[in-house]
């Protein structure tokens, strides 16, 4: 418990006594207590720290003051100044946005008169005065000796203030200040009543449309609610508040927001906290986050494992967020308000999470999949092509490819049959045929050149497994044209590989290969890749390894390659992207376009490799510390690949239903799936040492491929691995064994 906490002895004994135990029997059974949401906040994990729901509109946590990339989500562990309190907030990405509405109770002796900043109000802290854990976060600021909480709801956040020298609450509301680009470009401040006040923020940054409403109610009665004149307005348009509120040294703040209007906002309020009691809002987040986290109950034979599993089993349900009112509307990328039956989302960052963290909602997520999905169509239609990285409602065109098409066809491959098939077919292949970023070439050339625009071979590659997606669905539609062009599209990747070198590389519009050419080197966002190198792209065709491996000329000079890939170590130079980190020789797991690369050689009947490189990920690029990642957590896929992974298997091909088995981590779990089934995993002599399988049970029968299929996980049923010091080297050897 917070060493701050103890003083909120104005609870009586017995209802005090009563809490205490509703607590300590809840924690008993619950998984919250396995999670460590500080896991991520250091280092380059970007990760969100505070207090939020399952995939929820509200994010309510700290800020720091911004100091760079490292604190794209407004918090930084090694940081400890405090700026306030905002409602929104992004987790794990490479630019900083959100950071709307923030509250900073104080304790002023004057209202002041003169021109003031951030900094004016800004107290430092340590992690010693904070507690943070799934739904709940506090912390104490002693420059104005006030404990702070926070909880939420989807849509509300609960704020709770205890002034403890008996001040009047004081509260300052920063309409002005977000997160790294975001930029404000209107607000409104107003006092409804007595005790509620609203309006709204509008923002520029990443996103180029955004906007919030707000409105939001107090304990206290409000006394005055005071513009503060800062540097940044001068007077006019004011940003800046000051509220007092009459005596009570304790103030609640329940802030609703929408997207769509003060209405919406104050509707969400009313029907998602109607009460003021601060401890039910935390322990219903407590219950929906054990929930959550139900999904997968598993043991490990080190604490540490658990930890790492559990949290990034809580940051895999960040995003996408909710993006509507609780009544159903939400608006469109046309500024219209529309309201739809089902739940709609935004945040999606799609470059990196139609890898493994939307292959997993199809596991844990099945009942928010076709929602997720037809938010994507809604989008569609009012944009003319799907997301590419949409947020707060507004297209950003950020990273490269057309990675909604991954998603929803892995969703309808997979029989999820709750959105118009042909209306997905069609968002899909329209957003196929667009002249963007390169797409003219593809249609034109077949391929991209280098000399049309830069990071040309990764544009190209990311392509070319949209399209065999496009072709999956168009043959299980019986669109036989269709399958057949995309089918094509999809060996695109053939033209970027350099058969001498062994090496994707970028190739001029004459046909010729660039002259210059170094794998190592890496110039962001001016060369040839996306922030990677020739090394870490020549891997992706995860929609195709085989032919890839026809292309080395084999299965041994592809093994040959691929093993050289653990072991090169060079300097990447100076222009490098940040976002390669997570090294091992020139395989970079910080980032996303590397993480199918270790499953490939279960493809040449060496899942032993497999076995070996993955648990060493999994030991070395991950830690129970807040630098355990070693990158961006990307809204959720960093921590996917962990959770397959400590599994025992991985989606090589995000959308084709196949999972290659890995080298897994725990010692049971129990996968709880739809319709009340179950798949429990069990591992026999499992430890740091057994990291290699050496047979594989499925329900009790002997099962000798290295891979399993989501047919077979969906059903239900016992998989067992069981585990050994030295490799097997028969084990999917066979090619009718190996991942097809």
């Amino acid at each position: 418990m917070n060493k701050h906490f103890a003083f909120r002895i104005f609870l009586t004994l017995p209802i005090f006594i009563l809490l205490s135990c509703v607590s300590t029997g809840q924690k008993s059974n619950s998984y919250i207590h396995k999670v460590d949401p500080y896991i991520g906040s250091g280092g380059h994990g970007h990760v969100f720290v505070g207090a939020n729901l399952p995939f929820g509109m509200v994010q309510l946590g700290p800020n720091n003051v911004f100091k760079g990339w490292d604190w794209c989500s407004g918090y930084h562990y090694s940081d400890s100044t405090l700026t306030g309190f905002a409602h929104t907030h992004l987790s794990g990405t490479g630019i900083g946005d959100y950071g709307d509405l923030l509250f900073m109770p104080v304790a002023l002796d004057s209202i002041p008169k003169h021109q003031i900043g951030m900094e004016d109000w800004t107290a430092l802290y340590t992690h010693d005065d904070e507690h943070v854990q799934p739904g709940y976060y506090s912390i104490h600021i002693d420059k104005y000796n006030v404990f702070a909480e926070l909880t939420a709801t989807e849509r509300v956040g609960v704020h709770r203030y205890t002034f403890k020298n008996n001040d009047a609450a004081q509260l300052i509301i920063d309409l002005h200040s977000g997160i790294g680009w975001d930029q404000f470009t209107d607000g409104k401040l107003e006092q409804i009543d007595d005790y509620t006040i609203a309006g709204h923020r509008f923002s520029k940054g990443w996103s180029k449309n955004q906007k919030l409403y707000f409105h939001a109610q107090f304990s206290l009665k409000i006394k005055s609610v005071n513009v503060l004149e800062t540097k940044y307005s001068n007077g006019s348009n004011p940003r800046t508040f000051l509220i007092e509120f009459e005596e009570g040294n304790e103030l609640m703040a329940k802030t609703a927001l929408s997207p769509i209007g003060i209405e919406g906002a104050k509707n969400n309020l009313t029907a998602e906290v109607p009460h003021w009691d601060f401890n039910k809002v935390k322990m219903a987040a407590e219950k929906k986050w054990n929930d959550e986290l139900l999904a997968i109950e598993a043991k490990f034979n080190n604490p540490s494992d658990e930890k790492i599993f559990y949290t990034a089993l809580y940051h895999t349900a960040f995003f996408p967020s909710l993006f509507n009112d609780h009544n159903g509307d939400y608006i469109g990328v046309d500024d219209r308000v529309v309201n739809s039956q089902v739940e709609h989302y935004t945040v999606f960052s799609l470059w990196d999470t139609y890898r493994a963290l939307h292959p997993l909602f199809t596991i844990t997520q099945a009942d928010k999949v076709n929602d997720m999905v037809n938010t994507m169509l809604e989008i569609y239609k009012k944009q003319g092509k799907l997301p590419v990285w949409h947020l707060s409602g507004s297209e950003t065109n950020t990273m490269i490819g057309n990675h909604a098409i991954p998603v929803i066809v892995d969703a309808y491959l997979k029989g999820f049959d709750g959105f118009d098939a042909e209306l997905a077919f069609e968002a899909i292949k329209a957003s196929s045929m667009l002249d963007f970023e390169g797409m003219k070439f593809v249609k034109e050339m077949g391929f991209i050149p280098a000399d049309s625009i830069h990071e040309s071979v990764a544009i190209g590659l990311e392509y070319a497994i949209d399209d065999w997606c496009v072709a999956a669905m168009a043959k299980k539609m019986g669109k036989t044209e269709d399958y057949n062009y995309f089918s094509q599209r999809a060996k695109a990747y053939t033209h970027y590989f350099d058969k001498d070198l062994r090496f994707m590389r970028g190739k001029l519009a004459s046909g010729e290969f660039r002259e210059v050419f170094d794998p190592v080197h890496s110039k962001h966002r001016a060369d040839d890749y996306c922030e990677g190198n020739a090394w870490q792209y020549t891997w992706l065709v995860p929609h195709d390894p085989y032919g890839l491996i026809d292309l080395f000329g084999g299965e041994d000079a592809f093994v040959q390659k691929l093993d050289s890939l653990f072991t090169i170590s060079s300097d990447l130079g100076e222009e490098a992207s940040s976002d390669i980190s997570g090294l091992i020789g020139q395989y970079a797991h910080g980032n996303e376009p590397g993480h199918h690369t270790t499953y490939l050689y279960a493809f040449v009947g060496q899942q032993w490799k497999t076995a070996k490189r993955v648990r060493q990920i999994l030991k070395t690029l991950y830690h129970d510390a807040p630098n355990g990642l070693s990158g961006n957590e990307d809204c959720g896929q960093m921590s996917a690949w962990y959770i397959y992974s400590a599994l025992g298997f991985y989606p090589v091909n995000s959308a084709n239903g196949v999972y290659v088995f890995g080298s897994p981590v725990v010692s049971e779990a129990k996968i709880n799936l739809a319709g009340n089934r179950s798949l429990v995993i069990t591992t026999e002599n499992n430890n740091d040492e057994n990291i290699y399988i050496q047979s594989v049970e499925l329900n009790g029968k002997s099962y000798h491929k290295s891979f399993i299929t989501h047919k077979d996980i969906v059903k239900g049923g016992t998989l067992k691995f069981v585990m050994g010091a030295e490799p097997n080297f028969t084990f999917g050897s066979a090619f009718e064994n190996r991942p097809q």
